[in-house]
């Protein structure tokens, strides 16, 4: 399968690794600087699960250069989404199905309407990686699984073809009859695990350790599942005590990837994550305080302004 990656951050690169190393055909869409900095150092990939280093990686700058593709591996941040679309259609033109692994929800309705329905899967992935100063990738947990299912009935060969593959790669897969759910169940975590870590700058150790503290995640997770019921799907509150599970197993100094992006100074997905949580419950009626609250506390931080996060523990 001709698979193109658009986004090569850590998931990207990952996962684009992974699937080389299974025997696809990995081409990675980047701007000049990610470009500029492959060049220099390569792709390279230093994991719990087995290292893997592309030996010559497939790097275009510009779709044009793309001449076959099947899978669009859409793997950016959410305030990246829109810079995408022009790429995206044109990948679409050439015959490729979209597999967007943001998290959230809200880009699966705005890519449907830029793309088509029938051409936009469902994805997610449960990862904790991050890049290193050249670039590489830096994996150090258990987690690397890859979840996907149709969204339209028109998909079901594609997720075939795309199972297939992916069952012969180095990672945790997983076929869902029901994607729109995991998709849920996935951004109730993620704005729980990202929203507390990242407002305390803190990893989840110390939250857990103080009750009052991790009350607040919980009662995140309780008021996406009111969110997610108000928009007719099925999260339950053995959904809700999943993810809290999760919480409490992840290593004492386990954090998001948004509170790593505080750390850093960098943009954070604030609004992607938890603005659209917000915009998603006020369009049916739901009372959020407690993503409201921590939405409120990040906010200064949301843009990159170093004179704050860069005084965060690193």
């Amino acid at each position: 399968m001709n698979i193109v990656v658009v986004g090569a951050g850590a998931l990207g690169v990952y996962f684009g690794a992974r699937l080389e190393e299974a025997g696809e055909k990995v081409t990675f869409l980047v701007r000049e600087n990610r470009a500029s900095q492959i060049e220099k150092h390569g792709l390279k990939v230093n994991s719990t699960k087995g290292n893997y280093t592309f030996e010559d990686p497939n790097v275009v700058k510009k779709v044009e250069e793309i001449d076959e593709v099947d899978l669009v591996f859409l793997s950016v941040k959410g305030y990246h989404l829109e810079g995408t679309f022009h790429s995206l259609k044109e990948l679409r033109k050439k015959g490729a199905y979209i597999l967007p692994v943001l998290n959230g929800i809200e880009h699966i309705p705005i890519l449907q309407n830029e793309l088509g329905k029938d051409f936009v899967l469902g994805g997610l992935s449960f990862i904790m990686a991050t890049l290193n100063e050249k670039g590489h990738v830096e994996h150090n947990s258990d987690f690397h699984q890859l979840v996907f299912g149709s969204l339209e009935a028109t998909q079901t060969s594609i997720c075939h073809q795309l199972k297939e593959i992916a069952s012969k790669a180095n990672i945790q897969v997983e076929a869902s009859d029901d994607i729109l759910r995991e998709l849920w169940k996935k951004y109730m975590f993620i704005n729980a695990f990202s929203g507390i870590t990242t407002a305390t700058n803190l990893p989840i150790g110390p939250i857990r350790s103080k009750q009052e503290t991790f009350r607040i995640a919980e009662m995140m997770l309780q008021e996406m599942k009111l969110i997610a019921n108000a928009h007719n799907v099925n999260v339950s509150e053995e959904d809700v005590e999943d993810a809290k599970s999760k919480l409490m197993s992840l290593p004492d100094k386990a954090t998001s990837s948004m509170h790593q992006d505080r750390r850093k100074g960098y943009v954070l997905e604030l609004d992607h994550l938890h603005g659209g949580a917000i915009r998603l419950a006020k369009a049916m009626g739901v009372e959020v305080p407690y993503m409201e609250s921590i939405y409120g506390i990040i906010k200064p931080f949301e843009n990159n302004q170093p004179n704050f996060t860069k005084k965060g523990v690193s």
